[in-house]
């Protein structure tokens, strides 16, 4: 092994070995911790700068698709569909791989708090999926209608019906606007927007623009969501962005969650009753959006601890979260569990009853929060998973539930809280990151988008676990 004396070097021997999951790279552990701290930024940059783009492609919808069979089918193209792609083209090759996905564009979707807040456009957030499909690698532009684990097959809408050996299900989630009565209609009024929809995400910023005085409302569904601190940081921003027009003297901004907190880990969440504090926000606890008024502009809310007693709130702002379930393939397949959500294995990601099936993201019932840096810390997991039952050997990595979520308090701040299946911090820097800090709001608007499309999708981060154990001198 080359010995190297600096991360120069410990990044060419990473990029020798086609991946950035540094612990490949012994000689890191001797250099000095202040130089890391120092230049780990310079590191990620150069990651994403590293990696060369081909755009030579194959696709086909199904029926014009000669050849039926994949040693590994994967479904869905979003953020875990297509990590684990680029994975699975360098583990079997791009001719055993095959995508389905029939959405024309993929999002970066954690981008668009900042779009909800005029701080990015929809168009930087997005890009055609057959540009993010890895070469080689078959796109089948269909949508998945029917998952038969029995027989090893998926039938997609247009009929045709697909055999595998293995199966990576990543379906994501399914909004549900519908649920909210008064919805999804009610967005052809002004005033109301939401950032968890390409279609709404615009509506959020027009509202925020068009406000003048009275209540500016946001929600929280009694339901699982995914990027759970979404829904408050929209609001921060919107409190920044009045503070900034001179109109938060005339505005009440009011935070209304199902939740019976604010935040689920407890640290974190006592900087976020001091930022709320600080600001005048007021917050009520188990309260649920069930209705939508938007003619009269009313939203109304149900007390999840006293059945029956309602409140309305007059609004001049609000931003709705929609309550949110599994996908409804899954949910009507085999491979659910009782609530509907893919059924795997907390630690290796493998289904619980069938053993060629895995499962990663928003789908799968893994007890953590539904992020995209869950994604990734899953993608390295279940790569290992796969590894490892190709050749008959036991899963020997486990998933330890890390998540991440980058609370936007401001244009220029961010707490960023990271922690594990216990609600446990686990955090990546040697600092107090229930702190606001700017640097943080610059990993979010601008590391970690390049981090995502160049890193990510291409299969070559699996979250901050190396970094976190190097900066922490492997004591944490």
């Amino acid at each position: 092994m080359k010995s190297h004396q600096n991360l120069e070097g410990c990044l060419e021997c990473m990029k020798e070995k086609e991946t950035y999951e540094i612990a490949t790279c012994q000689d890191l552990s001797r250099i000095p911790l202040l130089k890391v701290c120092c230049v780990m930024f310079t590191l990620m940059a150069a990651l994403c700068r590293s990696v060369g783009f081909c755009a030579a492609h194959l696709h086909t919808t199904s029926r014009s698709s000669a050849k039926q069979h994949y040693k590994m089918l994967v479904l869905g193209g979003g953020s875990g569909g297509i990590a684990m792609s680029a994975r699975m083209k360098r583990m079997l090759g791009a001719e055993n791989v095959a995508v389905v996905e029939p959405s024309e564009m993929h999002y970066y979707q954690p981008l668009w708090t900042l779009v909800g807040a005029g701080a990015k456009t929809v168009a930087s957030s997005g890009r055609p999926t057959s540009s993010i499909i890895p070469s080689g690698v078959r796109l089948v532009k269909s949508k998945v209608e029917e998952i038969n684990p029995d027989t090893n097959t998926v039938r997609t809408d247009d009929g045709t019906e697909m055999s595998y050996d293995y199966l990576i299900v990543a379906l994501g989630l399914q909004l549900h606007f519908e649920k909210i009565k008064g919805l999804p209609e009610g967005f052809e009024h002004p005033k109301i927007g939401s950032n968890y929809s390409v279609e709404t995400v615009d509506k959020t910023w027009a509202a925020l623009q068009a406000f003048k005085e009275g209540n500016a409302v946001f929600s929280f569904p009694n339901t699982p969501v995914k990027c759970a601190g979404a829904p408050q940081k929209i609001m921060y921003l919107s409190d920044a962005f009045l503070r900034k027009t001179g109109k938060r003297a005339k505005a009440n901004i009011i935070y209304n969650t199902s939740l019976p907190v604010i935040f689920g880990v407890k640290k974190y969440a006592d900087s976020l009753w001091d930022i709320v504090k600080q600001r005048d926000i007021k917050v009520n606890l188990r309260q649920n959006l069930i209705e939508v008024r938007a003619d009269k502009q009313e939203a109304v809310f149900e007390n999840l601890d006293k059945p029956g007693e309602i409140t309305v709130f007059q609004y001049d702002m609000l931003h709705v979260t929609p309550p949110m379930g599994p996908n409804s393939v899954i949910k009507g397949s085999l491979l659910a569990d009782e609530a509907g959500w893919l059924d795997v294995d907390k630690e290796n990601l493998q289904h619980k009853r069938y053993p060629n099936v895995f499962g990663i993201g928003d789908c799968t019932n893994l007890p953590t929060s539904k992020t995209a840096a869950a994604v990734a810390a899953q993608s390295a997991v279940l790569n290992r998973t796969i590894k490892k039952i190709l050749k008959n050997e036991k899963p020997d990595k486990k998933y330890d539930g890390y998540t991440s979520c980058p609370l936007v308090t401001s244009y220029n701040t961010v707490v960023l809280a990271e922690f594990d299946y216990n609600g446990q911090p686990l955090e990546t820097f040697p600092i107090n990151q229930a702190k606001e800090r700017r640097l943080m709001y610059h990993m979010k608007a601008d590391v970690m988008p390049h981090l995502y499309w160049h890193g990510l999708l291409r299969g070559l981060w699996g979250g901050p676990e190396p970094f976190r154990k190097l900066l922490h001198l492997g004591m944490k």
